[in-house]
């Protein structure tokens, strides 16, 4: 999740600083200083001064300073990191080549500290930018030396983090071990034992150095420590499923008014208070961050479609991308847009925005979300996509089993399945943490979503899963992920041949299981597919459509690919000429059971010729009269695929408005 950047302000002494020059030029370095004030190492101007620095004394560390500092301001890539780090780890030698001892005997006495207050900032703007570069290169051997290097100083107050960053290394890197990285143990769990431990350490030194940082820097400084680690706290024990303890740090924080909302946006989600992670998530939703992923564009269009709001995830991802560019966070806001287009029904736009994302260079900065995490995500939402790939294929050609174009489709569409599938497996089976962050079905931590996860596994071993979801069922304490277990765990049987106790299961969760109805519509909408299918193999026709109008009315853009066949009466007005007629007949051929009567959804097309161009206005309301698509409009001049477009439009799919299949 995110990190806490925290701007860390220090005291600055109002008495006269001094500027003892250890070795090098005097003369120079007494300019250098004259001439810094002023200017920031952020400002424009400081490239060029640093230049200028580097000309009058290179043996000083501010030009290199001012150098690396202005290029980790502006970098936004993993070219720019790697360029600013080299001025940056430079001026950090130099540095403590003339003034460690100066450092090392900083908190010697309050009137040493405020001569030498300004070495201090110095070296806390150089660590701070090399550790963050380090970080973005994913170089986390290196941050750990780096805050390591600081810790030798035995500085008496932590501004500069060492602890909590420390504690966010291991558990940002939990899934590797010392043969990638030489500081990391052996599995997840010690690594997180390890960014615990350190935690406590933290408060510990906190703790035993309070007296004397209360009388240089006031009372409440304790209470900043104290809420920095908090933050972690709170992250580490939503990730090791202790939400009481996780609560607990989050309400401190709150109160400490340093909670990142975004953070519990993620624990909410978690336990399954779906409306509350909204809340939290959009309270961050304008936030400032600085050339970095924005979270709550990543994970609230992922809520939306859960809550069946397919359009307002894509206009929230479509949002972001314009407004942030090629930046850091641009392919994971690509991975959402596609979520949101493969829910509506959009599959060429869904493939058009994975493609985008597999072809970004994503740098995940400020965040735990990795690299194989981006790659996975991108990788399982393409099996979905082909699995409703082919089930559209089934839809809109009713008979596409005599049909040579259709069938080579078919196959080909099987094919690359096979293939994304092999990928997904292959990425899972070398991911130590896929109990957590993907068996789980919610974890704060993930990038796929629970029912991403079951286009992941209903094709391999049903008996495996079941039994692993009856297991959570047993084990695990989020009262409102139950219903997802149980829901998993009997389409599981279903998968397993078990029809009859799968059915059972699923009219259990009918009858018994209370809804979020407003955020759980995807939970719904497969419950409603379940019940449909299991009912339609009883033959038992009075629940069967039932149901099928209970998903229609729930969540209309999963029935196309759901292989069950709606039951629909159709009505037309306006032109009617050889063009119209052609597009409802290409209509009628979709795998839609057109019927006169019966409580069934009513589909109403308006066709009004402009020119040489046609306009089709789409209504349509379902069995007990909610409206579930109104005056949805397409704009045509050739009628190829235009009746398949409709087809997929009465079931609430989105689109352009002008339409062209050529």
């Amino acid at each position: 999740m995110k990190k806490l950047y925290k701007i860390i302000v220090l005291l600055i002494l109002t008495c006269g600083v001094s500027f003892a020059h250890a070795q090098g030029d005097a003369a120079a370095r007494y300019e250098v200083d004259a001439k810094r004030v002023g200017v920031n190492p952020t400002d424009k101007d400081a490239l060029p001064r640093s230049r200028e620095f580097i000309r009058l004394d290179s043996t000083y560390y501010v030009g290199w300073m001012y150098e690396g500092i202005y290029k980790f301001d502006r970098s936004a890539d993993y070219l720019g990191y790697k360029n600013a780090a080299i001025p940056l780890r430079k001026a950090l030698a130099l540095m403590e080549k003339d003034y460690k001892n100066t450092l090392m005997n900083m908190y010697s006495s309050i009137q040493f500290f405020a001569q030498n207050v300004n070495r201090y900032q110095d070296l806390f703007m150089i660590t701070n930018a090399l550790k963050e570069c380090y970080d973005n290169l994913e170089m986390p051997d290196q941050v750990m030396d780096l805050l390591d290097k600081i810790d030798s100083y035995h500085f008496r107050k932590d501004y500069f983090g060492i602890y909590y960053h420390r504690a966010w290394t291991y558990h940002r890197n939990r899934f590797f071990t010392s043969d990638k990285f030489s500081f990391l143990k052996n599995s997840v769990e010690e690594n997180e034992k390890m960014a615990f431990e350190w935690c406590y350490r933290g408060l510990a030194f906190s703790k035993a150095n309070k007296a004397e940082n209360d009388m240089w820097f006031g009372p409440m400084q304790a209470e900043q420590d104290r809420m920095a680690i908090s933050h972690y706290l709170a992250l580490l024990h939503c990730y090791n499923k202790n939400y009481d303890s996780s609560e607990y740090y989050y309400r401190q924080l709150e109160m400490g008014g340093a909670i990142s909302w975004s953070n519990y946006g993620g624990m909410q989600s978690e336990v399954g208070n779906f409306e509350n992670a909204i809340n939290f998530f959009q309270k961050d939703q304008y936030k400032t961050y600085e050339r970095m992923l924005r979270e709550p564009y990543y994970y609230l269009p992922e809520l939306f479609v859960y809550g069946g709001k397919t359009k307002n995830a894509i206009k929230m991802s479509q949002d972001i991308i314009q407004q942030s560019g090629s930046t850091p966070g641009f392919g994971w806001y690509n991975i959402a847009l596609a979520r949101g287009y493969l829910y509506d029904g959009q599959l060429d736009s869904c493939e058009y925005a994975l493609d985008k994302a597999a072809n970004f260079k994503e740098i995940h900065i400020g965040t735990t979300l990795t690299q194989s995490q981006y790659d996975f995500s991108i990788n399982l939402l393409r099996v979905q996509l082909l699995d409703k790939r082919i089930d559209e294929v089934k839809f809109l050609n009713k008979g596409w089993w005599y049909s040579p174009r259709s069938l080579s489709k078919l196959l080909s569409y099987k094919l690359q399945k096979v293939m994304a599938e092999y990928t997904v497996v292959n990425e899972l089976s070398y991911n130590p943490e896929r109990n957590r962050v993907v068996y789980d079905l919610f974890c704060a931590e993930s990038t796929t979503s629970f029912d991403e996860a079951w286009y992941m596994m209903k094709d391999f071993s049903p008996s495996f899963f079941q039994k692993k979801y009856e297991g959570y069922l047993s084990n695990d304490k989020r009262l409102n992920i139950q219903r997802y277990f149980y829901l998993f765990a009997a389409r599981f049987k279903w998968q397993d041949g078990e029809y009859e106790k799968a059915t059972s299961d699923f009219e259990t969760l009918a009858r018994s299981v209370l809804v979020d109805t407003a955020n759980e519509k995807l939970f719904l909408g497969r419950l409603y597919e379940s019940l449909a299918k299991a009912y339609d193999k009883k033959d038992n026709e009075q629940n069967f459509a039932f149901y099928k109008n209970s998903l229609y009315e729930t969540y209309p853009q999963l029935l196309p690919f759901s292989g069950i066949k709606m039951q629909m009466h159709l009505s037309t007005a306006g032109d009617n000429d050889d063009n119209t007629k052609e597009v409802i007949s290409d209509l009628k051929d979709c795998n839609i059971k057109w019927a006169d009567n019966g409580s069934i959804p009513q589909a109403h097309l308006q066709f009004n010729k402009r020119g040489n161009k046609y306009e089709v206005i789409i209504n349509v309301s379902a069995a007990n009269g909610k409206q579930i698509v109104n005056n949805e409009r397409i704009i045509f001049s050739k009628t190829k695929d235009v009746g398949k477009e409709i087809a997929l439009r009465l079931f609430g799919k989105g689109g352009a408005l002008e339409f062209d299949a050529s």
